[in-house]
């Protein structure tokens, strides 16, 4: 039978080897799923709500297992995974309390005696979850579709097959029903052949372009719903009247924090040119400070790599920027002597043409772009094929917002880092996806909206 191996991208050692499912074991599962949806489904509202505060309380009970588990598996730095548990185990809380209210029947009136939306489950989700956030991903997708009435199958990245086991621990555990959540340890080719079957209504990806071209093209020919968050190149923009201060440190955390492999990172920080030299010279010296090491000891502030060829990738488009006319601040080359280490980079001069410019860079390498003005600002940040997030940075919130508003993307902070946050619908635009997560919206993705009308 076909396996894979798993690495520890800080020491580079063998993890595990994990066996490919075979075709019996995928059916079981597809079956199992199908046989609990209308039990799960037809489950008070209140009960399903319960158990989801219990998983919440198993994640944080598991929370140094998990810990360790995305540590070894991704390269995740210890403080950071430990915030990732909570924010997965607040996620389950937060659809337990607010799902009745998105899930509720909206009255609309018409000449009709009685006439409303009905919100209905609509079976077996697939979804197919990336590394970097190897926790949050899946509960970011799987709360709210299982307070729907949904059951789920998770086809996670190969290299974190841990983390999606004790995610299946923590609900079993929990007293989730057997069937309602499993995990597919298959291939990508594996994961198409499930995505065909009838048995599966949706899918939802969190994943590279590449990956959401091939499972939307296989989803559309099914005519299935999907739901699509792929990659994002973010504009952090600093105008003129901004607080150099708080900007500096903001654009340190989201760019270097994961070792800068976030989908929603800033990656191109646009500067007007008044400010533009000081934030340069401040950020410069800021990121200096981060210290790549062992991702479980405590004083280590830069993780590694998820993988070595992930750096190797990064590498090549730095390389093809510099060689295009980009000019090194910091970093720039890969950390010798390291598995999958990469130091925080900055670049400054980025223009179209280079790959900074262009491609998203994911891992900790900064691209500053000059720019005269606001409207150039404006003109440049939008100048990209993504269409995720974005922020601007100014003293006068009214000029921010209406800055906010200009930028073609799924989010725009203002005066804050971009972020996801179980309240508000989390996605992009443009070859950054389409559909929504979280809040109202997320949980409305996978349902059946349903006009009941009564004469």
């Amino acid at each position: 039978m076909a396996a894979y191996q798993t690495l520890n991208p800080y020491t580079g050692r063998a993890l595990r080897t994990v066996e490919l499912m075979g075709t019996a074991a995928i059916e079981q599962r597809l079956a199992a799923a199908e046989a609990v949806f209308p039990v799960w489904s037809g489950l008070a509202l209140e009960h399903r709500a319960a158990l989801l505060r219990k998983v919440a309380e198993g994640l944080r009970r598991w929370r140094d297992e998990l810990q360790q588990t995305m540590t070894r598996e991704m390269g995740k730095l210890r403080g950071e995974a430990l915030a990732e548990i909570e924010k997965s185990a607040s996620v389950c809380e937060y659809y337990a309390e607010h799902a009745a209210g998105y899930l509720q029947p909206q009255p609309i009136p018409t000449e009709a005696q009685r006439s409303y939306v009905s919100y209905q489950p609509i079976g077996c989700v697939l979804a197919v979850m990336p590394w970097n956030f190897p926790v949050w991903q899946v509960f970011r997708f799987l709360a709210p579709a299982l307070m729907a009435g949904n059951v789920a199958l998770l086809k996670h990245a190969s290299n974190v097959p841990g983390c999606a086991d004790l995610i299946a621990t923590v609900l079993a555990e929990a007293g989730v029903p057997a069937g309602v959540f499993d995990v597919l340890h298959i291939d990508n080719e594996q994961a198409a052949g499930v995505l065909r079957d009838p048995r599966i209504k949706a899918v939802t990806l969190t994943g590279s372009e590449r990956a959401g071209r091939a499972i939307a093209a296989n989803a559309g020919d099914q005519l299935k719903k999907c739901v699509m968050e792929l990659g994002g190149s973010d504009a952090f923009v600093v105008l003129e009247d901004a607080d150099l201060d708080v900007a500096v440190a903001a654009a340190v955390k989201s760019r270097f924090d994961n070792a800068g492999q976030t989908c929603i990172a800033a990656k191109r920080f646009i500067l007007v040119e008044a400010v533009a030299e000081d934030f340069v010279r401040r950020f410069v010296e800021a990121a200096k400070a981060r210290v790549y090491g062992d991702p479980q000891d405590a004083a280590t502030t830069l993780a590694p790599l998820a993988r070595a060829d992930l750096r190797d990738e990064l590498q090549r488009q730095v390389r093809q920027s510099i060689d295009k006319g980009a000019k090194v601040l910091l970093g720039g080359e890969p950390l010798a002597g390291t598995h999958a280490g990469y130091p925080a980079t900055i670049l400054d001069h980025v223009g179209p043409g280079m790959p900074a410019y262009t491609q998203e860079l994911f891992g900790p390498v900064a691209a500053i772009l000059r720019v005269k003005d606001e409207a150039e600002a404006v003109r440049v940040a939008n100048d990209t094929v993504f269409g995720l997030g974005g922020s601007v940075w100014t003293g006068d919130a009214a000029r921010g917002e209406k800055v906010a508003l200009q930028l073609r993307c799924g989010a725009t902070f203002v005066n804050s880092v971009v972020r996801s946050d179980a309240r508000l619908p989390f996605g992009g635009t443009r070859r950054s996806g389409f559909g929504r997560e979280l809040g109202a919206h997320g949980i409305h993705e996978f349902v059946n909206i349903k006009t009941v009308y009564v004469a």
